[in-house]
């Protein structure tokens, strides 16, 4: 009997220190770090390796808006050691000890799943050819049809249009579930993206089932194969350079020069685990406003890139994943109270002057509109500066900001003096408001104002 008690001891110890290893190799081992690196919080996470948990962890940090600005990522058999050096969008290190924490609960639990910070909403995914106007008509049909818009993302590139929009019914408050309005807000937006000559490509889909935002907008528009598209716009010398080789370890490289922007390594690593490529290797490094990335790769079968036509659809799927956020136009903010069609008047105020929305994010916090546009000509090339403030007149000077002006363009010294002067006293990068957004909706301040 003393024998058994000994073994069924000695078993429950063995048991213990079995559930000890699945804990911790299912729970990442978070470090971050203000006083190695004078100009960066260094944010070390080991973990077991899993497909996607390297898009987990940059997601958290790009949620945060945090820039990475070197990193080394690397998966030794079955472990994955990664390292980050973050700053905030002043180029800081990190010093609010609520973001520090809240990124260390983050990153230690990505091994879990994570519910949808999305709920009570109605999601609208529309696709189509883009043209001037486009975004006033869907907006107009939406104050039409009573539909609240909580939220949205618009995204343009090579002549595309793909858009994420989270709504509530404007008299309930509540999701739109009813099959006969769902139908119906269907086939107006249906009808609005076909225009005159996009009757196959242009879809219209409703969904209560919300994946992350930024993710499902290139997901929308990897599916619409935008990356085969001719380029409306020309980057005059700025386009991003991708290579892919082979390796003698059977891995592929892949090798990235571009401007560096926030978000950068989210997309790029959105569109290589969507791809189903498992990234081995990494090395992110930043210079002044220069970017260079490269990644080991391998298919989820351990296979590398095996043919001619696979290598050139990476490439174009990754010059698409960095361009796509690409900031082309002039930046305008409109922070103002929120009200039924306000979204509908400022975008047919755009259109009315010829200005084309390349981009748009647009929130609601405590009944405030922060509505952040993208805008340029109806041919793409950088808005008049007289126009610019025209529409500003139109819709209020203080409500309407300039906030950024577009670098992606070369301009002349000459053009250079005009627009300066047709935009003087606005902000040349005034990214703080949406931080300070950012950090309310994720719990982290108590007031957006």
């Amino acid at each position: 009997m003393q024998m058994q008690r000994v073994e069924k001891m000695e078993w429950h110890a063995c048991l213990d220190e079995y559930e000890k290893l699945l804990f911790r190799m299912n729970t990442p081992r978070v470090v971050i770090d203000n006083g190695v690196c004078p100009a960066a919080t260094i944010v070390k996470v080991d973990s077991a390796r899993k497909h996607g948990i390297l898009l987990e962890a940059v997601q958290i940090l790009t949620d945060l808006n945090l820039s990475v600005k070197k990193a080394n990522i690397s998966s030794d058999g079955r472990w994955s050691m990664d390292v980050y050096h973050v700053t905030d969008q002043n180029g800081k290190k990190l010093t609010d000890e609520s973001v520090i924490s809240y990124m260390e609960q983050s990153l230690g639990t990505i091994h879990f799943t994570r519910t949808s910070d999305y709920t009570g909403v109605t999601a609208l995914e529309l696709t189509g050819t883009d043209r001037v106007g486009l975004l006033s008509e869907v907006f107009a049909v939406l104050a039409d049809l009573q539909c609240d818009i909580v939220e949205a993302k618009v995204w343009t590139h090579n002549g595309r249009i793909a858009s994420l929009i989270y709504v509530k019914d404007c008299n309930s408050g509540s999701p739109i579930e009813d099959s006969q309005q769902i139908d119906t807000i269907e086939a107006r937006l249906r009808n609005v993206l076909k225009g005159d000559n996009d009757i196959r490509s242009a879809k219209t889909t409703v969904s209560l089932a919300v994946t992350h935002t930024e993710r499902r907008l290139h997901q929308i528009m990897f599916v619409d194969r935008d990356y085969e598209r001719e380029p409306v716009l020309q980057r005059n010398g700025d386009s991003p350079v991708v290579t892919v080789q082979h390796c003698e370890r059977d891995y592929s490289i892949v090798n990235i020069e571009c401007k560096d922007r926030t978000k950068l390594l989210f997309d790029v690593v959105c569109t290589l685990t969507d791809m189903e490529y498992v990234v081995f290797h990494a090395t992110i490094d930043t210079t002044g406003d220069r970017a260079s990335l490269e990644f080991f790769i391998k298919h989820m079968d351990g296979t590398p890139i095996n043919s001619e036509a696979e290598r050139q659809r990476v490439i174009l799927c990754l010059q698409a994943a960095v361009e796509r956020r690409a900031s082309e136009g002039v930046r305008l903010e409109l922070c103002t109270a929120d009200r039924p069609g306000l979204l509908a008047e400022v975008t047919r105020t755009f259109r009315e002057n010829g200005l084309n929305v390349t981009r748009a994010e647009i929130s609601t916090t405590l009944d405030t509109a922060l509505n952040v546009f993208y805008v340029t000509d109806a041919a793409g090339n950088p808005a008049d500066p007289k126009i610019i403030e025209a529409v500003r007149q139109g819709i209020g000077l203080s409500e309407l900001q300039v906030k950024e002006m577009p670098l992606i363009y070369d301009r002349s010294p000459e053009r250079e003096g005009e627009e300066a002067v047709g935009v003087a006293g606005a902000v040349l990068l005034s990214l703080g408001s949406l931080v300070r957004r950012n950090l309310y909706n994720l719990g982290l301040i108590r007031s957006f104002s």
